[in-house]
């Protein structure tokens, strides 16, 4: 009897598991993944309501100039190359590399701070009011709507970041880190399309 019983908790001996899960086998990455679908919803809506009002205007911009070109495509190029040390933190959590992941945070953090101090200077030359035109309203909504994911991110980056440097690190919290880096590259996909449309398609809805 004994030795069934010691058999029976063995059999249930479940220490040796992972206390932690990445990708598709964590909750969270579901949780994630089911937001970046929502929010990505949202985008193309406004997107699509962007060219409708185009099909409705002879004039495309209706009386102003495109937005000037030159800070949209410097947070452009920030935003791709951003991807080169997100990626390599998100791989390091998987190894639970606390230093990696430490320093990849780090850069992280003042990279959304360059992302945020550009996205101001491209605000500045968007050459329309949000008042003013339905064209001026759908720029500035989409830019909008933009920029509260990247600050959202960029504060999240920097919590988790203050998190990482604490004395205790638990295990799930390379799991946030990869979740962090997830999230980052939904906020640079969605700037392309963005990008293309507010910049680029006024030029070429124009020639």
């Amino acid at each position: 009897m004994a030795e069934e019983l010691t058999r029976g908790r063995q059999t249930l001996d479940v220490s040796m598991l992972p206390n932690v899960t990445f990708a598709d086998r964590s909750l969270t990455w579901w949780g994630t993944m089911g937001m970046m679908a929502i929010e990505a919803g949202v985008f193309a809506l406004v997107i699509a309501a962007y060219f409708y009002l185009h099909s409705r205007s002879q004039d495309w911009p209706p009386g102003v100039l495109p937005p000037d070109l030159t800070w949209g495509t410097v947070n452009t190029f920030i935003f791709i190359l951003s991807v080169i040390p997100t990626e390599w933190y998100r791989r390091r959590a998987h190894k639970g590399d606390l230093g990696a992941v430490r320093l990849g945070l780090v850069i992280a953090t003042f990279v959304g701070m360059a992302n945020l101090g550009v996205r101001y200077l491209e605000l500045r030359h968007l050459n329309c009011d949000w008042s003013q035109t339905a064209y001026g309203s759908a720029v500035w909504f989409l830019m909008g709507l933009h920029i509260t994911h990247l600050l959202t991110d960029w504060v999240e980056t920097i919590v988790l970041t203050v998190l990482f440097y604490s004395p205790h690190i638990e295990g799930k919290r390379f799991v946030d880190a990869e979740e962090n880096a997830s999230y980052w590259y939904f906020v640079v996909l969605t700037w392309i399309p963005i990008y293309l449309v507010l910049y680029w398609a006024p030029r070429w809805l124009r020639s």
